[in-house]
């Protein structure tokens, strides 16, 4: 699986409840989940690292490209792919509808977490 089901998007789309726990360093321990404001932008989940690099959970995403999240009653395996070029402007679009109410909306679209963005993929899932 390298889409995610449309139903299951829309209703991740549609919550601020998602929680990203990249596998700890032994690959297999799913870490601390961490909760983290998420945005949908054609048909693609996309998170941000508030601390941009220095935040400990995009570390881990970036160092071993896989874990797990769950938001909406949602559990899925998945890989975590860094993110760059144009797709930024629809993505900070995508924060600007979504949390427009928030204080910490300004920090979201700043260029710190702008370079800790993350397309979030899921991965088939074991059978």
């Amino acid at each position: 699986m390298s889409t995610w089901p449309k139903g299951e998007l829309n209703k991740i789309a549609g919550t601020d409840d998602l929680h990203i726990s990249p596998f700890r360093d032994d690959g297999k321990t799913y870490g601390t989940p961490t909760w983290i404001w998420s945005v949908v932008v054609d048909g693609a989940l996309y998170v941000r690292a508030y601390n941009g690099h220095k935040s400990q959970w995009y570390q881990a995403a970036l160092r071993q490209k896989a874990g797990r999240v769950s938001a909406a009653g949602i559990t899925r395996d998945v890989s975590f792919e860094p993110v760059e070029g144009v797709i930024h402007e629809p993505i900070d679009n995508a924060y600007k509808a979504k949390y427009k109410s928030s204080e910490y909306l300004g920090a979201m679209i700043g260029t710190r977490a702008r370079a800790a963005t993350v397309n979030i993929v899921p991965r088939a899932s074991k059978n």
